[in-house]
């Protein structure tokens, strides 16, 4: 027996993937309806690649009575009127916005970090997705704390167009193209010019000269993985399509050095360790986009600290921060609370 699964924000960049990876991952569904704004309503779409078609419902309109799991995709103020009547219902929500991500009633996830915190979704029925930087981050980190401590990370992301939705998308490939043939390329969706450049801003800058991006990475790598790691973050937007990539420094308490370092990667959950010195033994953004996996490459020791690392972190932002990690999470609940599918 399987489970009756809603996808809401099906047709934007998120939502299809997560329809993706359901039929990649052979999630046992045994029905499942793709929802959105009454824009998109009656848009025929594809259900991954099992040769199923969904038509596109209008959430507003949507009663989720008898559906089991949600997977929001549909951004802060959509998720602020619909998540509350969901949960209410009865179907738990796996929401990818960040407007729950910091209430300490709504458990924050990442199934290769945290799996028994989902315990806490019975307070609210809703669990959060966290930032797609973050999710990749901590899964990179986690084994590596488990061994030896982290006390502090400096990181600097290079994060792709795709983070910021289709638009992103969008106006880098018009941007690029119009460069090329001599036109303007003026920015939109972006601060700056994105095409052949790359812009220090994510979000909405703070009072103390922060981007909201750059907070989200401080206090969720806190909240879900030690509240006394010391975090502090460059986000910066980059002319990649999809993947994001982290260049990524760890201060730990107990010694540890690079070949033990890879060994724990080497064997740790959704990681695969990819680095040899030498020319292209490393992986890039390029090489990462429809994998599941975390790629961590340059492990390094640094002189400067005592018992302190650098490596390199690249995943496919759609996927391990966003989409796979919403349909990890409902694969976790239903193994460990639902336990419904055979």
């Amino acid at each position: 027996m399987g489970y009756r699964i809603v996808v809401a924000g099906a047709t934007g960049n998120v939502g299809r993937e997560m329809l993706n990876i359901l039929a990649e991952r052979q999630f046992p569904v045994d029905e499942i309806a793709a929802v959105a704004s009454s824009r998109s309503q009656g848009e025929v779409i594809d259900f991954g690649d099992s040769g199923k078609t969904l038509k596109v419902q209008n959430i507003e309109n949507f009663d989720p009575t008898g559906w089991d799991i949600a997977l929001f995709a549909i951004g802060s103020e959509a998720t602020k009127l619909h998540a509350p009547r969901f949960a209410a219902a009865g179907c738990t929500v796996i929401d990818n916005s960040s407007l729950y991500r910091m209430d300490p009633d709504v458990p924050l996830i990442v199934p290769e970090v945290n799996p028994e915190a989902i315990a806490g979704y019975v307070k609210r029925n809703i669990i959060a997705n966290p930032n797609c930087s973050t999710a990749q981050m901590v899964v990179a980190l986690k084994p590596l704390h488990d061994f030896a401590k982290i006390k502090r990370v400096v990181v600097a992301t290079y994060q792709s167009v795709s983070g910021a939705g289709k638009a992103g998308m969008d106006e880098l490939f018009e941007q690029s193209r119009n460069i090329f043939v001599g036109d303007s390329a003026e920015a939109k969706t972006f601060t700056k010019q994105i095409a052949f450049n790359v812009i220090p801003h994510i979000d909405s800058f703070l009072e103390d000269g922060s981007t909201k991006e750059e907070w989200k990475m401080v206090v969720e790598t806190k909240k879900i993985l030690d509240p006394k790691i010391k975090v502090t973050a460059t986000c910066v937007r980059v002319p990649v399509f999809v993947g994001h990539s982290e260049a990524i420094n760890i201060e730990f308490e107990n010694e540890i050095s690079a070949a033990q370092a890879k060994r724990i990667l080497r064997e740790a959950p959704g990681i695969m360790l990819v680095d040899k010195h030498e020319d292209g033994g490393y992986v890039t953004p390029v090489e990462c986009v429809g994998d599941y996996a975390t790629f961590i490459s340059r492990v390094r020791e640094d002189s400067t600290v005592d018992n302190g690392l650098s490596l390199w972190c690249v995943s496919d932002n759609l996927r391990k921060g966003a989409a796979l990690n919403a349909v990890q999470i409902a694969e976790l609940l239903g193994r460990r609370h639902l336990k419904k599918a055979a």
